[in-house]
């Protein structure tokens, strides 16, 4: 399993040494409120942002378990450049989780005389908002689109060139990018080529017919 850490402008990071482990938590946003003559309810919302923690280190040389991708400190300043860069990343767990992401903290230290780094990140979900435009007696504004935790991607004409697959119970993008490429990661290949229907790598349905390029 590997565990990546990637930006579609900075480049990314294949962590040399895995964490033994990680947590994904999501909390649901219930309110509860009183009721005359009832007592407390509880009114069901909607699900919260999932947020993702774990810890790992960068070695400074090789290890029979990992090896160095480089100077541990430089890959320090990459990934806080990311943090301080205003822009979402994603993180890549085997075929596990594929999500979008802010960089919410990430503390390192050294421990000792070999040079490693040991570090922690916490990570929290993106959802992309669409605007929209109504009119008003005035003018046209801007307004949050209805749908909060779907991204609006620019439209464009639907491919007709490719093979087609249904997707099944258990698929993933990952999962059919790598029965047709070889390799999960070329997962974007797909959801490009299917933008007009797909609008989060994450959530696809049972029985949609995608456009494999």
């Amino acid at each position: 399993m590997n565990f990546t850490l990637q930006s579609e402008s900075y480049g990314r990071i294949t962590f040399p040494v895995n964490p033994q482990d990680y947590t994904v938590s999501v909390s649901h946003k219930n309110t509860v409120t009183n009721v005359i003559q009832k007592g407390d309810i509880n009114l069901i919302g909607k699900t919260g942002l999932r947020e993702v923690s774990l810890s790992s280190f960068f070695p400074a040389q090789d290890y029979a378990f990992g090896a160095s991708i480089g100077d541990p400190v430089s890959i320090v300043e990459q990934i806080d450049s990311w943090r301080k860069s205003g822009s979402t990343c994603r993180i890549i767990i085997g075929r596990t989780l594929n999500m979008e992401c802010t960089i919410e903290k990430f503390d390192w230290s050294e421990k000792d005389y070999t040079g490693d780094i040991y570090f922690t990140l916490e990570l929290k979900e993106y959802n992309r908002i669409g605007l929209s435009k109504v009119a008003t007696t005035s003018n046209m504004v801007d307004t949050i689109s209805d749908v909060i935790t779907t991204e609006k991607r620019e439209t464009k004409e639907p491919e007709t060139g490719g093979r087609k697959y249904t997707v099944k119970s258990g698929d993933s993008l990952w999962k059919i990018a790598k029965q047709f490429y070889g390799d999960g990661a070329d997962y974007r290949k797909i959801w490009d080529a299917n933008s007009d229907v797909l609008y989060n790598p994450d959530h696809i349905r049972i029985g949609q017919v995608l456009i494999i390029p």
